[in-house]
């Protein structure tokens, strides 16, 4: 057996992204909606990619930036994720080992393709989402190697891969396999459109197996039904050990029982592309908590990360994140 030991391992669909810049022209052309995330068939990602012009290919998902994020800032990163055995799968693979994550997943051999993700971007730096899913929510319990939850500090998980039952059941397995090893468990509700098909169980999860949970102000008001942020912290506080509220440009909040700690957005950079902001903040912090930092240094090693992400296009690092954190918390 492998002598694992990780500080993350990341659990989450595996998506190569597809990136290319198009004006809003475009997106009228297409009837797509600005800032939106649209699942489309195998047929409709064809026809995009034959449409949007040049483009940047890269292994992405959100749990997976979040895994090369934290082998940036140095740290041990583990990966969990179904691709098939095609030209896009050995993509992701290729690039996510690339950046120092350990990736074991064993690939399919048949069924759908590997999956992907047309991250359209337009001269505002907003980004509008199309993805075919494919082969990632073949994921299952089956997947999860038990070794490797038992030797990682937290266990991180993505809520998107909510939605097929095997997800669900791989989820549930990791968190009990990482609570009996004495570790903690982390999920991002991923996106509002999850919370608003998932609440209930969403909820009762959260409430009986996340130890950190990571969330943007959407999001976590929607998980608890209220417009008032601070009725969603209310609730919030009392269902796990640590939450991270995002909230943009303004900053984020950490909640830590009574404690209530607010950092700033580094808003240094020209914002270019939006995408992975929140996967960034996630590796951030998560670098920063399993490796000894205070919840206030995690919090700014988190928004340093999330603001090198905007900086360019593309939901990973450009450039080392060891080396930036270092010069700006010096």
């Amino acid at each position: 057996m492998a002598d694992y030991k990780f500080d993350t391992t990341c659990i989450g669909n595996a998506i190569v992204d597809v990136l290319a810049r198009i004006d809003d022209d475009f997106l009228t052309q297409e009837n797509l909606v600005k800032n939106s995330m649209n699942l489309i068939d195998e047929a409709r990602a064809e026809d995009l990619y034959a449409k949007m012009g040049s483009a940047i290919e890269i292994s992405g998902g959100s749990a997976g930036n979040t895994a090369a994020g934290v082998a940036s800032l140095g740290g041990k990163s583990n990966y969990i994720g179904k691709v098939r055995n095609d030209q896009l799968g050995a993509i992701f693979a290729h690039d996510i080992q690339a950046m120092g994550v350990t990736f074991e997943t064993e690939r399919s051999t048949d069924g759908a393709a590997t999956a992907r993700s047309f991250i359209l971007v337009t001269p505002d730096a907003h980004r509008t989402m199309n993805t075919y899913l494919g082969a990632c929510v073949e994921l299952g319990p089956d997947d999860i190697n038990p070794a490797m939850i038992a030797a990682s500090e937290v266990t991180y998980m993505e809520g998107y891969l909510w939605d097929p039952d095997g997800g669900k059941a791989a989820f549930r397995k990791a968190a009990e396999i990482a609570h009996e090893a004495g570790k903690r468990v982390s999920l991002t509700l991923s996106d509002s459109f999850c919370v608003d098909r998932f609440r209930g169980e969403f909820q009762t999860f959260i409430k009986g197996g996340v130890d950190i949970l990571f969330a943007n102000e959407d999001e976590i008001r929607s998980l608890y039904q209220t417009e008032d942020l601070s009725d969603a912290i209310a609730a919030v506080r009392d269902t796990v050990e640590i939450a991270c509220i995002t909230r943009s440009n303004k900053g984020s909040v950490i909640i830590q029982g009574d404690n209530t700690l607010t950092v700033e957005a580094d808003t240094s950079v020209d914002v270019v592309d939006t995408t992975g902001a929140g996967d960034l903040y996630a590796s951030g912090f998560l670098y920063g908590f399993t490796n000894g930092y205070s919840l206030a240094d995690s919090g700014r090693i988190a928004s340093l990360a999330a603001a090198e992400i905007i900086s360019h296009i593309g939901a990973r690092p450009e450039t080392s994140l060891k080396n930036l954190i270092a010069q700006k918390l010096s």
